[in-house]
């Protein structure tokens, strides 16, 4: 992301996984960690969006760690259609989490379904402090439920995900799902305006 992005391998469930950490100027204030999108559709940790989810959570002071799936870039295994995905997703927070730290979970389209199906598997005294799904993958994964306080962002145009699939999810749940319009699933030329929103819908998490 920047020339202060630390590359380091971790010990995963299928073997190594290739990590990419960001640290806020001043002391952490936790753990964010980035899910990216469908690996068998170009997705990696270098994506545009989850960049911008990890943009967001250093300006608030979070130390990000986006990290490739299995199978992806210098990250072994193979493809396990979601299920090691969210294997993999624990063992990033496990072994970057330091005890008692607090975690904030983030993903873009598939990476937010594995973000969501990670949090729901974390221990009652492990939950993540907040929860950002943008574009969340709402037609083809089951999401589970959510916590309330989730953010939740889609385009109104999104032509990989449909808008009305992320609010029919979302009803039953009573959950905002906030709405850009015109825009499609990959923000292109909206990255800024997605930061900011982040930023801003973020911000009480460190109040």
């Amino acid at each position: 992301m920047n020339a202060q992005t630390e590359r380091q391998l971790i010990a995963g469930p299928a073997g190594a996984l290739e990590c990419a950490i960001d640290r806020p100027p001043q002391a952490a204030v936790g753990l964010a960690v980035v899910c990216h999108p469908h690996p068998q559709h170009g997705g990696t940790l270098d994506n545009k969006v989850a960049q911008t989810l990890a943009r967001a959570a250093i300006a608030l002071g979070w130390r990000s760690v986006r990290f490739n799936f299995r199978g992806v870039g210098a990250s072994a295994g193979v493809w396990d259609d979601g299920r090691g995905e969210i294997d993999d997703a624990l063992a990033v927070i496990a072994a970057h989490r330091a005890p008692g730290e607090a975690l904030l979970l983030a993903g873009f389209s598939f990476g937010a379904f594995v973000a969501a199906s990670a949090a729901q598997r974390l221990p009652e005294d492990a939950k993540a402090r907040r929860l950002a799904l943008v574009g969340p993958s709402t037609q083809k994964q089951r999401v589970p439920e959510v916590p309330a306080d989730t953010v939740v962002i889609h385009g109104e145009a999104d032509d990989v995900v449909p808008l009305a699939a992320t609010l029919d999810w979302a009803r039953p749940q009573a959950l905002p799902v906030i709405v850009f319009p015109g825009v499609g699933h990959f923000f292109h030329g909206q990255l800024a305006l997605l930061k900011n929103t982040l930023v801003r819908q973020l911000q009480p998490a460190i109040d």
